[in-house]
């Protein structure tokens, strides 16, 4: 059994990856703390957690329009709230510290796919019959709910003195979950403390 323990932390170092794993802040769409971490020298994962932005007004108006209280309610505005956003990703990773002529640290290419879960709490103004009596403005709460697939490319600076990265990057979204086909851009910049 000594022998069996001994060979396992012989083949340990050999086992485990020489990458290191990040956690920092993103600043951008959407906004998150964000953790990656190395499977290989060049495939990595990311979760992130946030909050994204809320869509524009014509997405709010025509989603309330396909889907009203009731057959005479009229649109009249409303307000959005930030929700949450969860992000899981993963991504292929490059080496291009040799194309920019980077003598002290490197730089990092990369670019993958993932998925984006996200909220908004919606309040929606109403009106129960024909805008022009004055009927009573009703209100609805709503939560929207986004999820679909992500694409995304940027880079990456890792610094030779410090614990240290800084990173860009923009891609897009697609909503599969509510509004099958929306298309939104993304991109940030943010920086990791590496452990």
């Amino acid at each position: 059994m000594k022998y069996k323990i001994l060979i396992l932390f012989a083949f340990l170092p050999f086992l485990s990856q020489a990458q290191e794993r990040s956690v920092g802040l993103r600043l951008g769409e959407p906004f998150a703390i964000t953790f990656k971490d190395f499977i290989s020298d060049e495939f990595s994962f990311e979760v992130m957690l946030g909050s994204g932005s809320v869509n524009g007004n014509s997405y709010y108006q025509r989603d309330f329009e396909n889907n009203p209280p009731n057959s005479s309610a009229f649109y009249i505005s409303h307000g959005a709230k930030k929700g949450i956003s969860l992000n899981g990703r993963m991504a292929y990773n490059e080496d291009i510290t040799d194309i920019f002529s980077i003598e002290q640290g490197y730089l990092l290419g990369y670019g993958g796919a993932g998925v984006q879960f996200r909220t908004t709490q919606v309040t929606y103004n109403y009106s129960g019959g024909n805008p022009q009596n004055s009927s009573p403005i009703l209100q609805e709460v709503r939560t929207n709910v986004d999820f679909g697939p992500e694409a995304f490319v940027g880079a990456e600076y890792y610094f030779s003195d410090l614990p240290l990265n800084i990173f860009m990057e923009a891609g897009l979204f697609l909503e599969l979950l509510d509004r099958v086909g929306h298309i939104k851009g993304q991109g940030g910049i943010g920086i990791r403390y590496i452990f």
